[in-house]
């Protein structure tokens, strides 16, 4: 019997691939995110052998994630597991110049939008005793870096929401995972940079950054783990990083 996931952030990059490669591998897809036309693209993606319901709305908005959550059909009801991949970064400035729409919104959505699908899904886990939960976090929640600070500060909440989530689960049968990657080639930098695509380029050249699929295929690693093994946290970096900050380019590897 396929499993079922729910994946938020579905329309690019880690929950894309996600989707994806979940799909692939025994499970049915809830797929979640604001643009329609990208979950369709979804959708067309995926193996017939496997279902999908994509989900419009947007994490941060509190009433739009409980409504279509609690309106799921009853066959997509039993969620086994929840990827809480939807999250952003805006700008890349000093405190004293930062933007608060910028702010508020990384942390509506980081932080809030985790916390409303998470409160929205953990209570049927509960009752099954059963089920995984993978929050999407980021180096910058291990490490402070210059100018990152509210981002920074928004996924070094993601950490301590994960350590409790499992602390306060570890009665329930619930399984929790934090995956905190470094630099990964995706639509990331381009939205931190506000759609300047030349800028958002330079960041991936001279080195090999991750893949989205990279992280695609840890979390199917983490969730095809046998029953009594739970990675709580895992960070990775592509070769060339060696810290939030350090990236060592034209790195010549034999491996």
């Amino acid at each position: 019997m396929r499993k079922i996931a729910l994946v938020t952030g579905a329309t690019s990059g880690i929950g894309y691939a996600t989707a994806l490669t979940l799909s692939q591998n025994g499970y049915d897809i809830i797929a979640c995110g604001r643009r329609a036309e990208r979950l369709d693209q979804l959708a067309k993606a995926i193996d017939e052998s496997a279902d999908i319901l994509p989900l419009v709305f947007d994490v941060s908005d509190r009433e739009a994630v409980f409504k279509s959550i609690e309106g799921l059909p009853d066959r997509w009801r039993p969620i086994d597991v929840l990827v809480n991949n939807a999250g952003n970064a805006h700008g890349l400035s000093p405190i004293q110049d930062g933007s608060v729409d910028d702010w508020e919104q990384m942390i509506d959505i980081n932080v809030k939008g985790l916390l409303y699908v998470s409160k929205a899904v953990i209570p049927q886990m509960v009752n099954r005793r059963s089920g995984h939960i993978i929050n999407i976090g980021s180096i910058a929640g291990k490490e402070v870096y210059p100018n990152g600070n509210v981002y920074c500060a928004s996924k070094h909440a993601v950490d301590a929401i994960n350590k409790g989530m499992k602390q306060d689960l570890n009665p329930c049968g619930v399984k929790v995972t934090a995956i905190n990657p470094g630099l990964v080639e995706t639509e990331f930098s381009e939205v931190r940079f506000k759609g300047d695509k030349d800028r958002a380029k330079t960041v991936y050249q001279g080195y090999q950054a991750l893949q989205a699929t990279d992280i695609a295929e840890t979390i199917l690693f983490v969730v095809t783990r046998p029953a009594h093994v739970n990675l709580l946290d895992i960070t990775i970096f592509p070769t060339a990083q060696g810290s939030a900050t350090m990236v060592e380019k034209n790195l010549k590897s034999g491996n």
